[in-house]
C-alpha cells in the first residue's frame, strides 16, 4: 500500500490501514525501544500510542503529511520513548535520592561530540543519531530517511561521519579526548 492510500483509508475509518502500518513498521519501532533500555511490552505500548496519535492527526482537517509515514511514525515513537525514559529517570532519581556518580570525562567527550553533531545539517544529524545512538541498520535508516536503498544510506553516513570528524579536529585538541 502506498502512503496516500493508507491516508485515504484512515480518513475513511478503515482500521485495516492501522493493521497494515503495525505489520510494516513494528519491527523497526521494537528495535528502537529495545536498543534504548526498553522491553518488548514497552515497545508495543509506545507504538500503539504512536498509531493512535497518527490516526487522530490524519483526521484533523489541517493535517498534511510532509514526510513518509514511516518517518512520521518513527519520530513520534522516538519522542514518546524519550519522554518515557525521562519520566523513568526522574522517578529513579527521586527513589535513590543520592548524588549521581558519573564519569565526567566521558560526559565531557559526549558533550563535545554532541556539540559538533549539532553543527551538522539536519540530514547528517538524523543519520548519525539513527546509526550510532538508536543503532538502526542501514536498511532501516534508508527506509526512515526515504533513501532508495541501504547503500545510499551507508554512503551518506560515511560522508556525515567524515564531516563530523573534521569538525571535531577543527574545534578540539586530541588531549580533550584523552583520559
Amino acid at each position: 500500500m502506498k502512503d496516500q492510500e493508507v491516508l485515504e483509508r484512515i480518513r475513511n475509518g478503515d482500521e485495516t490501514a492501522l493493521q497494515y502500518l503495525y505489520k510494516q513498521h513494528y519491527r523497526m519501532m521494537l528495535r528502537l525501544v529495545l536498543k534504548n533500555s526498553g522491553t518488548e511490552e514497552e515497545a508495543q505500548d509506545v507504538f500503539q500510542d504512536s498509531l493512535i496519535l497518527f490516526w487522530q492527526k490524519v483526521h484533523q482537517p489541517d493535517f498534511q503529511l510532509t514526510s513518509k509515514i514511516s518517518t512520521y511514525l518513527y519520530s513520534v515513537c522516538y519522542n514518546l520513548w524519550r519522554k518515557e525514559l525521562e519520566k523513568k529517570s526522574r522517578l529513579s532519581r527521586e527513589e535513590k535520592d543520592e548524588a549521581v556518580t558519573e564519569d565526567w570525562d566521558k560526559q565531557e567527550r559526549i558533550q563535545i561530540i554532541h556539540a559538533c553533531i549539532n553543527k551538522l545539517g539536519t540530514t547528517c544529524k538524523k543519520i548519525l543519531q539513527y546509526y550510532y545512538f538508536d543503532e538502526l541498520s542501514m536498511h532501516d535508516i534508508a527506509q526512515v530517511m526515504g533513501f532508495s536503498n541501504a547503500d545510499t544510506a551507508k554512503t551518506k553516513k560515511y560522508k556525515c561521519k567524515k564531516e563530523l570528524d573534521e569538525l571535531i579536529k577543527k574545534h578540539y585538541k586530541a588531549t580533550d579526548f584523552l583520559d
